[in-house]
């Protein structure tokens, strides 16, 4: 089996479907960072009035171009207290894009934007940040190569060994 490389934005919006029951359970809305990986997905369940959800990577079957496999709709777990401590990408007062990311000599390497993620572990591999809009539209953004984790606070992530 080979290893898969993800970006989020490439996860973001799927629907996450069971194989058990072909059923579609929500949408992925955003991921969950701790300690250098990918936690898990905080899922947008279907449905009026519905609280969201939380998927373990661990409990992902597969990560395809049209969906999120899980084997069964009982590998939702409710998105709790415990896993709000991690840090989102997207969305919510303690989200990672748009923060500073700094090396650990005071380098800014620009704006966290998304990050590169092996599939089967979450492992966090690297980090796409950009400069702004035209520097994007000029240069494209970059890609941060790593495997250091993160020191986080203050609108700021320090790259660290």
């Amino acid at each position: 089996m080979a290893i898969s490389l993800r970006t989020f934005s490439t996860v973001e919006g799927l629907p996450v479907i069971s194989l058990s029951t072909a059923k579609e359970c929500g949408h992925v809305l955003d991921l969950l960072y701790e300690n250098g990986s990918v936690t898990g997905f905080i899922i947008d369940p279907k449905g009026w009035f519905q609280k969201h959800l939380f998927l373990p990577v661990s409990y992902v079957a597969s990560i395809g171009s049209d969906g999120v496999m899980i084997e069964d709709t009982n590998m939702l777990k409710p998105y709790s207290a415990k896993e709000k401590e991690a840090f989102p990408l997207k969305n919510g007062k303690r989200r990672l894009q748009g923060i500073a990311l700094l090396t650990a000599e005071g380098e800014k390497l620009g704006l966290l934007e998304d990050v590169y993620f092996l599939e089967e572990m979450g492992t966090i591999v690297g980090y796409e940040v950009t400069e702004g809009l035209v520097a994007d539209l000029v240069e494209g953004r970059r890609v941060v190569k790593c495997n250091s984790k993160l020191t986080i606070a203050g609108g700021r992530a320090i790259l660290t060994e």
